[in-house]
């Protein structure tokens, strides 16, 4: 694949003050910097409604980097990084308000904008009627949207039908951080150009497959935004099925966004439905209460959030069936939840066991596991049973293959953000979601809320520091793999 130029840019970071655009997107792009990748004219245009912040911001900007980095640094290099960040305030959302954005743009004409929208999405159809009512979208502009992008298919297409009067579709880069993890980049590979991976892929050899992310925190000070849409709607519609989607799908005719994307929404419109029986045999919802997180006795989310009548789930698990010829029958196992035993993320491919036991007094031989850890530590384990050394008959156990990205690549591992800032600044829209794709995982998302609903679901309350109530759809021959546990998966 051709690897396309970044062209000079500014990019306007609109809520750049606040905690994503200071944690992830301003480090993202030093990273970048450092690497010589950005070696090119831009700037970094923060938006701020606070006055007199300008200072403050800088200052957040430089402690957070300084604190982060975990290799030596030339501190003018860093300088040099925070000389490129123009604070701008706009205090009134007017055409006035955007005087002084308007006039830094447009002594940079001939660069490429990139309008990144860290805001709530509520705000995201008034931030680009304003820049179109300031003539400062063209051509060469693109807009990044941060989830959520609403809380319903209704609001999604409501907030989609404002941006596009401003952006047309190859303009909106609608991102998702979990796409640019390079063990999730790594799923490409395994599978395209992996002959072994690629020939059983599917019903034929996989008996199921796992997706779990959990969180070992709470809600923190995201309660209010959390309160509106639980881990259905934060962590199912968008993270869990771009997962399930990159599994499921079918090769690409090429590797380009296009191509991608269609097979992506193959998968979405091939999701069985829920009803409310279905729901209540094939999906879990939780609520986390008083309980010990690594010895530390934590609050229940009722607590947290100071809403004791919060019917909000903070877990949610989900068998996921899929209606196409290569999935028919293999079931989709999704898990997630806050304030959950372990962080961890990972990928559990579960292959059918041998077909003939040639080893029968061993008793059942079972079937091996391709486990992708997208985090904390990021690597690719293939389980397979090996012989144990000695004499006397055949001894086997399970015994992991594993490709430690931290130990293999010696190099400093960049951020998600890192890649999917890059792909944006060179017009690399295969990790970004299409609203076609956006609207048919609502689809799927709103049966399970509208079957919770007719059947009147209730949480099924978990200890915080557990792993939930999600084996309540587990199939008789399927279970949970164990969890994470220092860095090694028990089998």
């Amino acid at each position: 694949m051709k690897v396309k130029k970044i062209d000079p840019f500014n990019i306007v970071v609109f809520g750049g003050d606040g905690d994503l655009a200071v944690r992830k997107i301003y480090p993202a792009l030093f990273h970048r910097f450092v690497d010589k990748q950005l070696d090119l004219d831009f700037t970094i245009i923060c938006i701020t409604r606070t006055p007199n912040s300008k200072i403050q911001i800088i200052e957040n900007i430089h402690s957070f980097i300084l604190a982060s980095i975990d290799y030596s640094l030339n501190k003018a290099l860093l300088n040099k990084f925070l000389k490129k960040i123009v604070v701008q305030e706009v205090l009134s959302p007017t055409i006035e308000g955007y005087k002084g954005l308007k006039e830094q743009l447009e002594s940079t004409k001939n660069r490429q904008s990139i309008f990144y929208l860290s805001t709530p999405s509520s705000a995201f159809g008034e931030i680009c009627n304003l820049l179109t009512l300031n003539n400062l979208v063209n051509e060469k502009s693109k807009v990044v949207l941060e989830k959520p992008l609403g809380v319903s298919l209704k609001t999604s297409k409501e907030i989609h039908a404002k941006i596009s009067l401003a952006f047309t579709e190859n303009q909106i880069y609608r991102i998702d951080h979990y796409l640019g993890k390079e063990t999730v980049q790594n799923l490409m590979v395994l599978r395209f150009a992996n002959h072994l991976f690629e020939h059983s892929w599917s019903s034929e050899d996989i008996d199921s497959v796992q997706i779990t992310v959990a969180e070992s925190l709470g809600v923190e000070k995201r309660g209010d935004y959390y309160d509106k849409s639980g881990a259905l709607l934060d962590m199912v519609q968008n993270h869990l099925l771009q997962l399930l989607c990159l599994i499921a799908m079918e090769p690409p005719t090429k590797l380009e966004a296009s191509f991608v994307r269609t097979e992506k929404l193959k998968v979405l419109n091939s999701l069985q439905m829920f009803d409310e029986k279905t729901v209540e045999t094939d999906t879990v919802k939780g609520q986390y209460t008083r309980g010990k997180v690594k010895d530390e006795l934590v609050n229940s989310y009722l607590e947290d959030i100071d809403n004791y009548e919060s019917k909000t789930e903070t877990f949610v698990a989900i068998k996921a069936l899929i209606d196409n010829w290569r999935w028919k029958g293999t079931p989709f196992y999704l898990r997630t939840g806050k304030r959950m035993a372990k962080r961890y993320s990972e990928i559990i491919i579960n292959f059918k066991s041998v077909r003939h036991n040639v080893f029968p007094s061993q008793g059942e031989i079972p079937g091996n596991k391709l486990i992708i850890r997208l985090q904390p530590e990021e690597r690719i384990e293939l389980v397979q049973m090996t012989k144990l050394p000695g004499p006397g008959g055949y001894r086997y156990r399970p015994i992991s293959l594993k490709l430690d990205y931290v130990d293999s690549f010696k190099e400093r591992f960049p951020e998600a953000y890192e890649r999917l800032i890059i792909d944006v600044l060179r017009g690399e829209q295969t990790l970004f979601m299409h609203q076609d794709e956006l609207e048919a995982a609502w689809i799927w998302i709103e049966s399970i809320v509208n079957g919770w609903k007719k059947a009147k679901t209730r949480n099924v309350l978990y200890e915080a520091g557990s792993w939930g109530p999600g084996d309540q759809i587990l199939e008789k021959e399927h279970k949970w793999s164990k969890a994470y546990n220092d860095g090694n998966q028990e089998i």
